[in-house]
This record gives C-alpha cells, sequence and structure tokens, in this order.
C-alpha cells in the first residue's frame, strides 16, 4: 500500500467526526436561533454569521435551507426525547410514569418559557403550509400525544385509574391544559401559570380516579404477619401472664382452693362445739 493512500485510511476518519463536529455545532446554534426566530426565521446568512463561518461553509453540510430546519427540528425531538420521556419509562408502569411524563413536560415547558417552545411554534408556523416541515411536525405530535396515551391506558391495565376512563379525551385536556399554559407564561407573563398547571393536572388525573401515585407495596398481596391479630397491650399480656390468685382463708394450705378450706374449717369448729356440750 503506498503511503499517500494509508495516510488517506487513517486521515478519513479524523474529516468524518470533524464534520460531525461541525454539523452538531451547526444545529446547535440553529436551534438556538429557531427558539427565538421560529423555524422561519432561520437563514443561512444569519447562521453564518453567528457561527463566524462562510455561507458556504455552513451550505456544505446541508443542502438547503429546509434541510438545515428539518435537522433542528430532528435536534429539538431527540431533545425532548431524552428530557421528557426517557426518563419516565424508567418508572413502574401506570400512574408513576405518567405522572412523570407530565411533570418532565412541565419542567421542559418552565425553562421554554424564556427560551421558545419549538414544539408549540412550529405547529403555528406550519399548520396551514403543506410540505416536508409539516409532515415532520405533525409526525412529532401524534407520536408525543401516542406516548400520553400509552402510559393512560397501562395505567388503567393497573387498575390505577378507573376502568371506564377516556383515554383519549385525557389526553385531550392535558394537551390543551399545557398549551394555554405556553400561552399564559410566555404571551401574558403570568407568574403563577405553572402552579395552576399543576393544580389542573391534579384535578384532571384526579377525575380519572388517580389520588397519588401507588407505592409499589400496593401491588403485592399482605404478609402472614401483615395478617395475624394485632399484640396485646402490655396491660393485657400482665394480666394473662400473672392472673389474680384466688384469696385463701387464713391457715389454709397453699395448695387447697380457698373454697375447701373454708368448709374444713367451718365443720371443725361445729365439732368442737358439740364436744364442748
Amino acid at each position: 500500500m503506498h503511503f499517500g493512500s494509508t495516510l488517506r485510511s487513517l486521515t478519513a476518519p479524523l474529516r468524518l467526526r470533524k464534520g460531525d463536529a461541525t454539523r452538531a455545532a451547526i444545529v446547535d446554534a440553529a436551534l438556538t436561533v429557531a427558539r427565538r426566530e421560529g423555524l422561519e426565521g432561520l437563514t443561512i446568512g444569519a447562521l453564518a454569521d453567528a457561527m463566524s463561518m462562510s455561507k458556504s461553509g455552513v451550505f456544505a453540510h446541508f443542502g438547503s435551507r429546509e434541510e438545515l430546519q428539518l435537522a433542528v427540528l430532528n435536534e429539538y425531538t431527540a431533545r425532548f426525547v431524552d428530557d421528557v420521556l426517557r426518563p419516565a419509562v424508567k418508572k413502574p408502569r401506570g400512574v408513576p410514569r405518567l405522572q412523570a411524563l407530565l411533570e418532565n413536560w412541565l419542567r421542559l415547558l418552565a425553562r421554554e418559557i424564556e427560551q421558545g417552545c419549538l414544539l408549540i411554534a412550529g405547529a403555528s408556523e406550519y399548520d396551514d403550509r403543506p410540505g416536508p416541515l409539516h409532515d415532520a411536525m405533525v409526525r412529532i405530535v401524534t407520536g408525543w400525544k401516542r406516548e400520553l396515551l400509552r402510559a393512560i391506558e397501562q395505567a388503567r391495565e393497573e387498575g390505577h385509574v378507573h376502568g371506564d376512563v377516556d383515554a383519549a379525551q385525557l389526553v385531550f385536556e392535558i394537551y390543551g391544559l399545557m398549551l394555554v399554559t405556553h400561552q399564559d407564561a410566555r404571551l401574558l407573563r403570568s407568574r403563577d401559570s405553572l402552579a395552576r398547571a399543576r393544580t389542573a393536572l391534579a384535578r384532571l388525573l384526579a377525575s380519572a380516579g388517580v389520588e397519588k401515585a401507588p407505592s409499589k407495596s400496593t401491588s403485592k398481596p399482605p404478609s402472614k404477619a401483615s395478617t395475624r391479630k394485632k399484640p396485646a397491650t402490655a396491660a393485657a399480656r400482665t394480666v394473662r401472664r400473672n392472673p389474680p390468685k384466688p384469696a385463701r382463708m387464713p391457715g389454709a394450705s397453699a395448695s387447697a382452693p380457698a373454697p375447701k378450706a373454708k368448709r374444713v374449717q367451718v365443720r371443725g369448729a361445729a365439732s368442737r362445739a358439740r364436744a364442748a356440750k
């Protein structure tokens, strides 16, 4: 093998990794811009200025502006999964997992009040614009609602919610609540929007039969020890162990019962009285 061929084979992976790192950095910067300006406000020129790169340098990693926008949307979705969905699926099936999904979503929404929520803003941007970006937004929103629906159905299977709960209706109401929370916090700058959202979510879950997340012990049958009778109080134990002894008449034998000893003494007194006569 020639030296030149060997050098190219050694440096090709390095160039690939460097190219991937540059592309990731561009997408990260583009995501920051898109949160603030929206996906439609994302341009190759503005991104090149933000990255201190030439337009051709940015364009080399993305064939078109639309490809850049799709890459940003995919990156946002991956981070959403890492922040909201992935930690929640580690929880037990049922209400614990559902509550983790909703709490993780609220925490992300709290950060996005200042950063901007691409999921909500993008849906508004492309709701009436046919094309790849519209289709991508539909897949993302539909996929997320499907995850919520699955979590509610699992809670129903586990017996954590009412058996007749309408899972699709509950997803609709939860999603609507999150949308109004974003509007109330971002547009109206309401300071109590997140607290009100948690209160409303708790009320929705309560209407479905949820009071609190069940602990693991509630699903296990009671142990033998828990089915035994409760131990008696100290006073009762003392009475059973040391029952009161019957009173004995003076002079009676310790082994003889008190009533018998009394009869013996009475008979003896009567005999002595007859002998005296």
